[in-house]
């Protein structure tokens, strides 16, 4: 499976997987004396996390290094589109964290597991 930000193919591997959580809703409610039951005001859905898991590999450890660095360049406050080769698309993404972990060679490539965190700030 394959996943592109904002059009840019960034995470290539045998292994991803998308797991967005669900959408949050926003209400107070209140009681009043003299009323029974209670006063619900719905501020409407809010935002909701978005994580994403799976395999990076480069050719030598340097690019490796330069496509964690691309990535983590992602991670500047500005909102995105995350697009996954299934027809799922993701918008209003804000790149929260991107962790990367198990650094290891296997044949001729290297490879990390990684962890990115979005909050979709607009459903």
């Amino acid at each position: 499976m394959r996943a592109s930000l904002d059009s840019h193919e960034l995470f290539e591997g045998h292994h991803l997987e998308v797991k967005p959580s669900s959408i949050r809703r926003a209400v107070v409610e209140r009681g009043v004396a003299g009323l029974n039951g209670v006063i619900s005001i719905d501020f409407g859905l809010r935002s909701r996390k978005i994580k994403q898991v799976g395999t990076l590999s480069g050719r030598s450890g340097e690019s490796l290094d330069n496509q964690v660095a691309r990535i983590s360049s992602y991670i500047d406050g500005d909102t995105h589109t995350l697009s996954v080769s299934d027809g799922c698309e993701f918008d209003n993404l804000r790149m929260d964290s991107f962790e990367v972990s198990g650094r290891r060679e296997m044949g001729s490539r290297v490879v990390v597991d990684y962890k990115v965190t979005y909050t979709q700030l607009k459903v």
